[in-house]
Formats: C-alpha cells, structure tokens, sequence
C-alpha cells in the first residue's frame, strides 16, 4: 500500500539573513533568496562560507544572526516535524532495525504501529532494501544506510528536505547510484529541497538552480536532471562559472 502523496512544498525565504552561531562570529555577508515550493536548490561554496549552517537555520536550529527566515510567509524560529534534515553521515540510531529507524519520525508523532510498519516497509521496498528490514545498521553498507536515511526523511512525508552533503562520503559509482535513485524518489513528492554539496557536477545535474553561497548569487540550471547533459556547452559554461567564484 502506498503513503498518500505527500502535501505541496514548502516555500522557503531569506530576507537579509545573515548566519552564524550565536556563541561565534557571525558569517560575512547576507543572503536574500525566495525558495520556491517544489524546487530543488543546489548549495556551493567554499569550506567555512556557511552552507551547514544555512541548512540549521531553514531548519530552526539556529537563529539567523541578522535577518528573517520564513516558511509560507512564517518566521522559521524552531525545528518542524515538515522539515527534515539529511546529513553525510547517515546518523541512524545503531541499535534499532533498519525498519524501526525508517519509522522513528511516524513514532514521534504517534501514528499508529500498523500504519508505521506500512509506511516503512513501502520506503524501504523505494529505496531497493525490501529485504533488509530486520539488519541493524552496522550490517549495511555505506551507500545502504544513505538509503534507510532517505527512506526515514521522506517517510514522514516532509514538505521540505535539508540535505547536507548527504553523498559525500561514497565512492563514485554508489554516488551515482544515489543522485538517480533522490531524483526518482522526489518526482512527484512536492517536496522543496535544499542540498549542499562540494561537487559542482552534482550540484548542476540535481539542481533547478544553484546558490553559490560565498557570493550569495544564484543561476539557473541549463539541464537538470539530465544525466547526458554533462559535456553540453549550458552545463560547461556554468560549471566554469561556478568554479571561478569559488
């Protein structure tokens, strides 16, 4: 049985938001930027420019230093059960089932056992690990428990997705792998999305548009989502748009 389709995306903004700790220094720079529902923004920039922090502060973890952040029009001042954070590292809790992980957001909101172990094994059979239910964490491997992640994010049926890198840590072709299998998954969810990466070429095959954090700038996409657009002349002029601001 499948989850009904989860609600439309949220609409992120940013007016003259500056980040930062509240117990450090505050980032140089503002960032002004409206999010559209349904869009998926790509995030660069150089180390220490502020790009997990913008993820906590859409999130509600952090206060922007300066600023106003804003979901459909209302302050973002704490965490929200339809925002939901992806991290590099999968941050599964090692000794629950890989079930039980997928349907910890559907438990804190006390939705009922049957409709979690329905809701649960329907991500995992999305995300190819039907057969895996029953495995704690350490019995997967890297790009396995990225998948259980996904699957307990979007289980929850989140209007926005904080994603923070979430492939780094995987080799070439499980990356690969995991950029179709998020762009399969998403068509179709609603879901707004917000993903930080390093990678350029990442950046501009998932991403709408791609906010180069450093410079506060934001373009356009050529062909996102297309996997054979890696050599067109779009996509190599914005790739080395992007690294020169780097």
């Amino acid at each position: 049985m499948s989850p009904a389709p989860a609600p439309a995306g949220a609409e992120l903004t940013l007016d003259a938001v500056r980040l930062g700790h509240p117990d450090g220094a505050a980032i140089p720079g503002t960032v002004t930027l409206s999010i559209p529902p349904g869009e998926l923004l790509a995030v660069v920039g150089p180390s220490g420019c502020g790009k997990s922090t913008l993820l906590r502060t859409l999130a509600g973890l952090l206060p922007p230093r300066e600023g106003t952040v804003r979901q459909d029009g209302q302050p973002i001042d704490r965490p929200a059960a339809d925002r939901a954070l992806v991290f590099q590292h999968d941050a599964l809790l090692p000794w629950r089932t890989v079930r039980a992980n997928v349907e910890l957001p559907l438990a804190i909101r006390r939705v009922p056992r049957a409709e979690r172990r329905r809701s649960a094994a329907d991500w995992l059979d999305r995300v190819g690990l039907a057969g895996h239910a029953h495995k704690l964490p350490h019995q997967l491997s890297g790009g396995q428990r990225q998948r259980v992640q996904l699957a307990r994010a979007l289980a929850g049926r989140p209007r926005a997705v904080l994603m923070d890198e979430p492939f780094g840590a995987l080799d070439a072709h499980t990356r690969a792998g995991m950029q179709d299998l998020l762009v399969e998954i998403l068509r179709g969810t609603g879901a707004t999305v917000v993903f930080v990466t390093h990678d350029v070429d990442e950046a501009l095959h998932l991403g709408d548009r791609v906010l180069r954090l450093g410079s506060g700038q934001v373009m356009g996409v050529p062909h996102p989502r297309e996997r054979d657009a890696r050599t067109a002349p779009g996509t190599e002029e914005a790739r080395r748009r992007i690294l020169e601001s780097l």
